[in-house]
């Protein structure tokens, strides 16, 4: 490796979906975290690597930073606040607005605190007209010092060739954390339940999704085969009725339009089985919450 290489983590934060994810999967070139026109969808920390000659970024996707209503909320809000002072760079996802809301100011406060480079990125450009955006920048810059501001579109591609040229300027020197065919440090299993459960909360009715988990109980090869059995956690009877559907075709939609995404994922043909149990209340029970695959020591 050359003295010139340069390395480091990148937390990407924001509110929920202003289209982090979305943003993260756009930069390193494959779909590992969820997306949905839904907020609070991802909920773990999860990392993520783009490597090229000039150096190793590994991304941070935390979940949006919001007001906990449950125990899985404070989870989720703290591996947000943390990530902010394990990182080099933070990468601010905002929303082109001249209106700067409770919850960018919330934001705003804890990045006061921070001793590394803020870069403001303002995402979803292609919904709004050019000439607009130096007022949208104007906004955000008499509100704190930013290392840099860089307009992007994340679903379109637009300008984020620019913004890994901006966090590399930022980067410390040092050698890469991961070899160089590294996307992430998520399990397969990991991002398959993910993946199935952006099925659900895209194809659910708005109140179900933010109380369903996914559990894989079964991930099996047969030569080119791969068997996988998943359990769709809900918390009341009537959320299960749904998820099933009349004659079980919503269960079947969600496992049809998984399945295929999960083939792309693990390269090979995939049966999938899907089950759904009612857990009443899991996201205020620590050991459930735990049992999910959140650490209920970060609500604390």
């Amino acid at each position: 490796m050359n003295n010139q290489y340069k390395s480091g983590f990148v937390a990407l934060i924001g509110r929920p979906n202003v289209g982090k994810s979305t943003l993260m999967n756009c930069l390193i070139g494959q779909k590992i975290a969820i997306t949905s026109h839904k907020p609070q969808t991802t909920r773990n920390r999860i990392q993520t690597v783009y490597t090229s000659e000039e150096g190793q970024i590994v991304f941070v996707d935390t979940p949006g930073i919001h007001k906990a209503k449950n125990r899985l909320g404070d989870y989720m809000v703290n591996v947000a606040e943390r990530s902010l002072k394990e990182v080099d760079v933070i990468l601010w996802l905002v929303e082109p607005s001249n209106y700067i809301g409770a919850g960018e100011q919330h934001i705003i406060e804890q990045l006061r605190k921070v001793n590394v480079p803020v870069i403001l990125v303002i995402n979803k450009i292609d919904t709004v007209k050019k000439e607009e955006l130096l007022g949208f920048i104007d906004t955000y810059r008499k509100e704190m010092e930013f290392a840099e501001i860089v307009p992007v579109s994340a679903l379109k591609k637009e300008n984020t060739e620019e913004l890994i040229k901006c966090i590399m300027q930022y980067l410390p020197y040092g050698p890469a954390f991961y070899d160089e065919d590294t996307i992430t440090d998520q399990p397969q299993r990991q991002i398959v339940a993910e993946l199935i459960r952006e099925k659900a909360l895209r194809s659910l009715e708005e109140e179900i999704p933010h109380g369903i988990a996914v559990t894989i109980e079964k991930m099996k090869w047969r030569g080119d085969l791969v068997d996988i059995e998943a359990t769709i956690i809900c918390e009341r009877d009537s959320h299960k009725g749904i998820i099933i559907g009349k004659q079980g075709a919503m269960l079947k939609k969600i496992g049809t339009s998984a399945r295929r995404d999960i083939e792309d994922l693990l390269e090979s043909r995939v049966n999938l089985q899907l089950w759904v149990k009612v857990k009443k209340d899991w996201r205020d029970s620590d050991f459930l919450i735990k049992n999910f695959g959140y650490n209920p020591k970060d609500c604390e």
